[in-house]
């Protein structure tokens, strides 16, 4: 099966580019920008052999998990832009939780597969990690900006040893193709994109995602760097800073780090 749009992404006037394999569905994006691809264009393969997550981390897509990349061509701020990510996690968790109730409907199983979202950009199934979400972002010649959001899933198979323990969609039950999610997903991007309407409708986007957000209210230790940060996971605000609460109130943003619930928390996140 090919993978293609879904029909709200094709009305609302986007493209893809599918791949067999490639290296980097991120990477590829970025350079079309750089050629004078304005999109918004979908870059799309079950097999990616040289991707990469956060702080340059290694993410591969062995055949049959989902790689994908959307490129926003825009005229907004790098610190704007980078609300984009929290579009793209709503995008990812409604298309997983409408793939799985199409999959349990099939199966006759339990449809009741939740997932979450993790700040800054990982999409959960319990305690471990389903995708990763990465952005990217570089002003073009013109003045305006190239945003890359990519998105991998594991749909077949999940990485060993991950500083998160990460899991698929086949681990869980949910027999579901990764052509299936992509059109999902394409989707459900379109609607959140026109939600996050160039960051002017974040306020909506930080509603809808703490509403799914993991361990809100919880104990949490944000590492960055040598530095940890522990206390309760508060909220998120209207730049999409976690906010730490101390034990004495006092309130701390958190713009980037490593972020850990429970009893990795209270252990100081080792």
């Amino acid at each position: 099966m090919p993978f293609a749009l879904g029909p709200r992404a094709i009305s609302a006037g986007y493209r893809h580019a599918a791949f067999d394999q490639i290296g980097s569905t991120n990477a590829e994006a970025m350079a079309r920008a750089r050629d004078g691809e304005y999109g918004p264009m979908w870059f799309v393969t079950s097999e990616q052999t040289a991707g990469r997550g956060r702080r340059h981390r290694p993410w591969a897509a062995p055949r049959g998990n989902l790689a994908s990349s959307i490129l926003e061509v825009i005229d907004v701020s790098p610190a704007v832009a980078a609300t984009l990510g929290f579009a793209a996690g709503l995008a990812l968790e409604t298309a997983l939780q409408k793939v799985s109730v199409e999959a349990s409907l099939r199966s006759a199983g339990s449809d009741d597969m939740k997932y979450s979202l993790k700040w800054p950009n990982d999409v959960l199934a319990g305690r471990h990690k389903l995708a990763g979400i990465l952005l990217e972002a570089e002003t073009l010649p013109s003045g305006r900006l190239a945003v890359v959001v990519g998105i991998g899933t594991n749909v077949v198979a999940a990485p060993e040893g991950t500083p998160t323990p990460a899991t698929s969609l086949a681990r869980l039950g949910v027999q579901v193709g990764a052509e299936d999610l992509f059109a999902a997903l394409s989707d459900a991007w379109a609607e959140f994109r026109d939600i996050w309407n160039d960051g002017r409708g974040f306020g909506e986007i930080r509603r809808l995602w703490l509403e799914r957000a993991a361990g809100l209210g919880q104990p949490v230790a944000v590492r960055a760097g040598a530095t940890i940060v522990e206390g309760t996971f508060d909220t998120i605000d209207d730049q999409g800073c976690l906010i730490v609460r101390k034990a004495d109130g006092h309130r701390i943003p958190i713009s980037a780090g490593d972020v850990y619930f429970g009893s990795a928390a209270s252990a100081g996140a080792v």
